[in-house]
Order: structure tokens, then sequence, then C-alpha cells
């Protein structure tokens, strides 16, 4: 299936998009850190990009995007946040579901105060912290310090591509971490753990769109259980939901599995 590619002029950067040939409900796929929107191949190339109209920004200093024209502006959840409704805004979406992985999930909750056309979020590996329970919703890791890590070996490179995936690895992902300006690994990890964002764990629970929550439980850098816990003020489903045999990226992982929760989810929203 085909997928078109184009470029925003942004006051944060030039921003590279994907759109797959779907015409129904605008979904925003947001990716993580050191990744970039060709992470969801399979959901642009499977039913729900046939079905509906998925879109991906790669982030300022990922992918195609080029670097932040101020690093200091934009590195950051809120600043992510704040390009990826001026990217909405440019292609005139004023209503959409929106999926976030890992730091894409904590992008999406900044999200929800500045975009209120979002029918409803997703979050993949995404812990809604306060700035005081860093250190419980996130697991002890050998990789995770690389999270905050500017200049990266070709050793860091291949630690951090394959525990972020995992399998089925494939050599694109070394590619893609291994462009990510640095600068925004390490200026967003430092404004997270200052908490110059808005408090997450007040944001879920407070008045929001639906909220779909969905872990690998293999996860190896969330703690699920602590998420299970956050008390959220319109969680879907009433639960959180988790795929067996899966790790940090079940859309990659599992996609079969992820699939059949976000065509679920997006049916309810958008309905």
């Amino acid at each position: 299936m085909s997928v078109r590619t184009s470029v925003l002029e942004t006051s944060h950067a030039k921003i590279a998009v994907r759109e797959s040939g779907g015409t129904g409900t605008p979904i925003l796929f947001v990716h993580g850190n050191s990744s970039s929107g060709a992470v969801f191949r399979n959901q642009f190339q499977g039913e729900i990009g046939a079905t509906y109209r998925m879109i991906s920004f790669d982030l300022p200093g990922h992918g195609v995007s080029s670097d932040a024209v101020d690093p200091e502006r934009s590195y950051s959840m809120e600043g992510y946040a704040d390009c990826m409704v001026e990217a909405l805004g440019l292609l005139g979406i004023e209503r959409a579901v929106v999926f976030g992985w890992s730091l894409g999930g904590h992008i999406g909750l900044e999200m929800i105060k500045r975009y209120p056309g979002m029918l409803g979020l997703m979050i993949t590996g995404t812990p809604p912290v306060a700035p005081d329970e860093v250190s419980r919703g996130f697991r002890p890791s050998p990789h995770m310090g690389l999270a905050g890590k500017q200049d990266f070996t070709e050793e860091d490179v291949g630690h951090y591509a394959h525990s972020t995936c995992g399998e089925p690895f494939e050599p694109f992902l070394l590619d893609t971490v291994r462009r990510t300006d640095g600068r925004a690994r390490r200026l967003m990890f430092e404004k997270f753990a200052a908490g110059t964002g808005d408090n997450q764990r007040d944001i879920v629970a407070g008045p929001t769109p639906p909220i779909a929550v969905v872990n690998g439980i293999d996860e190896p850098f969330v703690e699920v259980d602590f998420v299970a816990n956050v008390r959220f003020g319109n969680l879907w489903e009433g639960k959180t939901h988790t795929i067996a045999n899966s790790g940090h990226a079940p859309f990659w992982d599992k996609p079969a599995e992820f699939d059949e929760y976000l065509l679920r989810f997006i049916r309810d929203v958008a309905a």
C-alpha cells in the first residue's frame, strides 16, 4: 500500500509527514525517543492504514525531519506537543485520534490541553508519572541511561535500537537511532527530570478524552503494575491492557494483537 510523504514548514523544524491511503477518521501516530514514524509501518500497510487516514510526523531532530530551529524550545515533551499540534493545524486536521508510543505517549498527554479536537488517546510504553514518581514508573535497565545521552557510540546505537523495538529486528532501526540529534535526547531528559511539563499523573486523573493503555507484558522499561494502578479519570474499558510475549513496542513485535485493541479503540471514540 502506498504511503504519501511530504514536508511541513513549522516554527520548530521542517517536519517529515507520512500519510496512509485511508480516508476515515485521522489517526496521529507519535513515535518514541530516537525513532521515527517509519516504525509504524505495519499499521500504515495494514487494515488500519487502508481504512483510516493514518498520519505520522517525524519529531524535530528525528527521522527525515530537520533538527530543531531552537533546541531549547522544541526538545522537550511540551515542545514536541506544540509542534505536533502546529503540524496538525497546517494539515487542516481539527479532530483526530492520537496514539503515542513511549516518549510519544508523554507527548500525547501534553497535547490534551493543546488540542481540543483529540477524540481519544492510546498510550504504550508510557507511565503517567508525577515528577517525584519517575523511579516508580520506570524499571531500572542497563539501557535506560541511554535515553538521555547526547553522544552515542556505535555500541550505544545497537543497544538502544535492539532494546526499544526488540524482534523482529531490522537494520533501518539502527539508521534511525544513529540519525537522531543527540541534543534531543539530552535536553528532553533534562527537562523531564526537572519537571518542566505538566504533572502527567494529574493530567490523566482529570477531565480527558478517553485514554487507552496497552502495554507489552514483557515491557523492559516501564513498570506495568505501576501503570495499572494509576488513577485515570476516563480510562477506556475501565482497565489497562497487556499483550503477552510483547515488549516495549507491541505495535511492532505483536502487530496483529495490538491492532485489535487499536481498531476497537478507534471505533469507540470515533463513533
